[in-house]
């Protein structure tokens, strides 16, 4: 394989991490509150450096929640490598382990918030095209899962998969995740798979 100059190469290296500063900052700070002078001293180039890199605020988080996705399309990607075992492994337990994923991310410091519905965020994320196909694809293959498991008996087939979907995105910014590890009683590990277990199990005492 061909590599490029030495010049393309630190400039590769500097976005990488440009892009990791601020889905670090993202995920610490929000959007609102993280700012480009902010990420510039973070990753330790000049203000003027950062913009040859991406033109605005709005590009920087783009450019940070587009490889969020990248890894939960890999993450996807490993999943779906060996779903068919053996043993084979059930669309139910696929999802849960892409929850896991997720939640494990953000307790790393590495899951930025979801944006409000009106932020310029929002606004700049719909305008990106390399966010919305990765975020298409992800809805695409995680709705194939969910499908196989309402299909399967394993979730409610009467809940809308557009709603089983978005509440699998919102675990990865549950700030009960946050909370749990705050009040010192869990481990990580722990924090997870009680989570895990409210959103798959529910909140109903068994039979």
């Amino acid at each position: 394989m061909v590599r490029g100059s030495f010049r393309e190469q630190v400039l590769q290296a500097r976005e990488a991490a440009i892009v990791t500063s601020v889905n670090r900052l993202l995920a610490e700070k929000g959007y609102d509150a993280m700012t480009v002078d902010a990420v510039a001293a973070d990753v330790g180039i000049a203000k003027a450096s950062l913009y040859k890199h991406f033109a605005s605020k709005e590009a920087l988080a783009a450019a940070a929640m587009a490889a969020v996705l990248d890894r939960a399309l890999a993450r996807i990607g490993e999943l779906e490598a060996r779903a068919d075992g053996p043993p084979p492994v059930p669309a139910l337990e696929q999802l849960k382990a892409m929850a896991r994923w997720a939640m494990q991310a953000q307790l790393a410091g590495e899951m930025p918030t979801l944006p409000a519905e009106n932020s310029s965020l929002r606004q700049a994320l719909v305008a990106d095209r390399g966010y919305r196909d990765r975020l298409l694809e992800v809805s695409e293959r995680l709705g194939a899962w969910i499908e196989q498991a309402q299909a399967d008996g394993a979730l409610n087939p009467r809940l809308p998969g557009e709603l089983v979907l978005y509440t699998l995105f919102a675990r990865g910014c549950d700030p009960v995740l946050g909370l749990l590890r705050a009040s010192g009683q869990y481990d990580d590990d722990t924090i997870v798979e009680l989570l895990v277990s409210s959103c798959f199990d529910g909140l109903a005492a068994g039979p």
